[in-house]
């Protein structure tokens, strides 16, 4: 099925970096991870949560560091299952204690980067670990692809079916509850959603551009548009185009590809807050 795929990408993109079979794996990455990120984004952004993915990013030194002294074979379901387990204590702590959002994510992001580096350094093994910073989408596998078409699939399922329950509790969750919304356990579910993409990405992206990733496109959406249709739409096409003009610069410059699609990214949110207030007018943003 994946030879499909090259075949096509080669069709409608003749160049020299198209013929590279680890640029089509990029390639295909970045169409399926891209919406993925632009649609999370944006209750990201709408629920002011850009510390909290931050926080579980962070949090995959931990991950990996405890799966070491538990003796994983691969700390990546060690990290996966860390970080799911991180962000459903943030959203019960976050509930009993009744403290400031940022107050309990800056605790915790304190506790999980501390307890990792201190691991992880041990005997000066951190260096092992860098490219859980940096990240390569370069090095992608077919059979990744293969796992990311499966998770893509799976949140449009869920979005599909809780989508309009988690704006509007984004937006209003005392109104959600007078609808029969179970708030905690519909934003516990986001949570768990969130950390899973947020572990699947950090080889391929890297810690230091998850978040990026998650805001950008979503934020410069919210310049663009003045519904919550034209939000997503806003937000999945830029997050598309600024993934596949980052891998395509990256590959004639030789630079960091993750690195260049947050940069195209940041370039495209500039220019949606100068120029979104011209595109729709003095009232038309989101809020």
């Amino acid at each position: 099925m994946i030879d499909i795929y090259y075949k096509i990408i080669e069709a409608l993109f003749p160049f020299s970096w198209a013929q590279y079979t680890f640029m089509k794996n990029a390639f295909l990455a970045i169409i399926f991870i891209a919406p993925l990120f632009a649609l999370l984004g944006t209750l990201v952004v709408g629920k002011r949560m850009a510390f909290f993915s931050d926080v579980l990013g962070h949090s995959a030194l931990t991950g990996i560091a405890l799966g070491l002294i538990l003796g994983f074979s691969e700390p990546f379901w060690a990290m996966l299952i860390f970080m799911v387990a991180l962000a459903v204590v943030i959203n019960l702590f976050k509930g009993l204690t009744q403290a400031s959002s940022d107050t309990v994510l800056g605790v915790f992001f304190a506790i999980a980067v501390a307890i990792g580096i201190v691991i992880l350094s041990k005997g000066g093994g951190f260096n092992k670990f860098t490219n859980y910073l940096i990240g390569d989408i370069l090095a992608i596998s077919a059979k990744q692809i293969y796992w990311l078409m499966g998770i893509v699939i799976a949140v449009f399922w869920y979005w599909l079916f809780f989508g309009n329950n988690l704006l509007l509790i984004s937006v209003n969750p005392v109104l959600a509850r007078t609808r029969g919304i179970r708030v905690f356990w519909m934003e516990t579910s986001f949570v768990i959603i969130l950390a899973v993409i947020v572990a699947v990405s950090i080889r391929l992206m890297g810690i230091l551009m998850i978040n990026s990733l998650l805001i950008l496109p979503a934020a410069a959406a919210r310049n663009l548009a003045n519904s919550v249709r034209g939000y997503t739409f806003w937000s999945i096409a830029i997050s598309l185009v600024c993934g596949i003009l980052g891998l395509i610069f990256s590959y004639y410059l030789g630079t960091a590809t993750g690195a260049t699609i947050v940069l195209f990214c940041a370039g495209a949110y500039l220019i949606a807050a100068v120029s979104g207030r011209f595109w729709r007018g003095e009232g038309g943003r989101i809020k």
